[in-house]
């Protein structure tokens, strides 16, 4: 009988991947919470073990092979688990896709897949229902051995492929090391000591490897798990009572709207008790990643005594810096992790080194994109502008895609107005635009229906008296939708996607820029120049 896995002691760095693949998990106190057929169901840690292992064993009566490729096309499930965990028990690569962005049957050969599960497909080839995989978890006549299916995993080998969004091009490919994840996990551990008594929720896609960490960690450090997708996050809440909630900005900005929808502005006090009562009553802190969070989104938790901790890594570099119990400076992302260290070029863009690095290329992505990305030097570089303070916390300022260089020659940071922008309760969401052009036109997804114009347009006039001129919004256009992941306008993670909403709007851009031709004396940065789209416009 292979030996058991136990809990590690906290803060100790552990070989996470080869103790999930090759050691069964006795741990019958800590759970996996999930919803199936409707209702809120449980599983052991140990259960969810030895099911995972009887998943192992027919994937290889199936054929699959220790290093195979498994694709996993699919929304957060407990099949999405339990496939991942025999995928690792087999040795094999796990590659997760984003439900609703990649076609089945191309995508087993582009990627060179031994076997897909994708949902609500007839099998076929290597194709499978992903449904089928919870009846072979419950399938107690697979318990016949329990050794282990391979000899384990070498720090280098791989073990995941991650895909960026494609949000700006086709889906780049990049294969996830072993000690990259160890590492990764390790270093959270140190900070967070998650433990008996902590249950984190899982929402985020799973198709992400990060967020898959968070179920390796509980099978090592002996926690709770709860898993769920965005729809029903808040639910699960309530239901589980998570320690530790993963979201992004997004979530935190919209669970923040609904509370102050409410309950208005009240004390911290108070809010502080709604944010618990939303999020199930137990919360230890919040985590943030994967875009950049607003001031008024961290004030509104943290000066509420419900801490939210924001930190700053990539699909390239994983975890780069993160804010924690005794190292947290609101506004910053946090420190840099002890196994990374980072620079800045003569542009001031951060360059990221890792000690065990994701990997030093992209296996699948168009020609010279892993170069802009990759350095000789294994350095991962970002594209984002920052700095370090005096006291080692970084700070991330926007990406070099996020400046817009004006008619003058003068360069913008679109961050720190869109910034300012999002914190009238009006907007939704904005992007800037105005590369090229003699000012700066605002585009804004408004939060409400009615959001009000005359409100938005005084908003913006005091964010110009702070601002320097070539900085000054001149014009904004709002929209008669808000940008969201459906109408392709939102990244999955929630970010916008600013060439896209450009182009959605270019024809009323061109329509403002062409009014300012005829008549500049309609903007200023008193008065700026307001294009709603919600109502019939007058011809220009």
């Amino acid at each position: 009988m292979s030996e058991m896995m136990s809990q590690a002691p906290r803060g100790q760095d552990v070989d996470l991947v080869n103790a999930v693949a090759l050691r069964g998990c006795d741990d019958e106190q800590h759970v996996i919470r999930f919803r199936q057929d409707g209702a809120v169901r449980a599983w052991t840690l140990a259960e969810l073990d030895r099911k995972a292992a009887r998943v192992a064993r027919r994937l290889q009566a199936l054929g699959l092979r220790p290093r195979d490729r498994v694709g996993v096309l699919s929304r957060n499930r407990i099949e999405f688990v339990l496939l991942d965990l025999a995928v690792l028990k087999l040795g094999a690569v796990t590659a997760g896709f984003e439900a609703g962005r990649f076609e089945p049957a191309r995508i087993v050969d582009l990627y060179d897949l031994k076997a897909l599960f994708a949902e609500g497909v007839d099998r076929s080839g290597a194709v499978f229902d992903i449904a089928e995989v919870y009846a072979w978890a419950e399938c107690a006549e697979a318990d016949a051995t329990e050794r282990p299916l391979h000899a384990g995993y070498d720090p280098a080998d791989v073990l995941a492929i991650k895909f960026t969004s494609g949000s700006t091009g086709a889906p780049k490919g990049l294969e996830a090391t072993v000690a990259s994840v160890n590492s990764s996990i390790n270093e959270v551990q140190a900070m967070f000591a998650h433990g008996d008594g902590d249950n984190l929720l899982v929402f985020l896609r799973l198709a992400l490897l990060q967020q898959r960490y968070w179920i390796y960690s509980a099978l090592a450090f002996g926690h709770d798990i709860t898993l769920s997708d965005l729809d029903q996050a808040l639910d699960m809440a309530k239901a589980c009572q998570p320690t530790v909630v993963m979201g992004v900005p997004g979530f935190y900005e919209a669970l923040r709207a609904s509370l102050l929808q409410r309950h208005g502005d009240g004390d911290p006090a108070a809010r502080g008790a709604q944010i618990q009562a939303a999020l199930g009553g137990r919360v230890r802190y919040l985590w943030t990643g994967s875009a950049p969070a607003s001031r008024t989104v961290l004030e509104f938790f943290n000066h509420a005594g419900v801490p939210l901790y924001e930190g700053y890594g990539s699909n390239e570099a994983c975890i780069v810096a993160k804010n924690h119990p005794g190292a947290f400076r609101l506004g910053s992302v946090g420190k840099v992790l002890p196994n990374k260290s980072i620079r800045f070029d003569k542009d001031g863009v951060l360059i990221v080194a890792s000690r065990h690095p994701v990997n030093c290329r992209y296996t699948w992505c168009d020609p010279g994109v892993s170069e802009k990305s990759f350095l000789p030097s294994a350095e991962v570089k970002t594209w984002d502008l920052g700095h370090v303070d005096e006291d080692g916390f970084l700070y991330i300022h926007g990406r070099v895609d996020d400046i817009l260089t004006m008619a003058s020659g003068r360069n913008v940071l679109a961050r720190p107005m869109e910034e300012g922008l999002r914190r009238h309760p009006d907007v939704h969401e904005c992007v800037l635009y105005g590369t090229g052009k003699p000012f700066i036109t605002a585009i804004l997804s408004p939060a409400l229906a009615g959001a009000d114009a005359e409100a938005l347009r005084r908003h913006i006039r005091a964010l110009n008296e702070e601002a320097f001129p070539e900085a000054r919004i001149l014009a904004a256009l709002i929209v008669d939708e808000p940008f969201s992941i459906e109408n392709g306008l939102l990244t999955s993670q929630f970010k916008p996607k600013r060439k896209m909403i450009h182009q959605r709007y270019a024809a009323q851009l061109d329509e403002i820029y062409a009014r300012h031709a005829r008549t500049p004396e309609a903007f200023s940065a008193d008065a700026a120049y307001v294009r709603d789209c919600r109502a019939p416009q007058p011809s220009f």
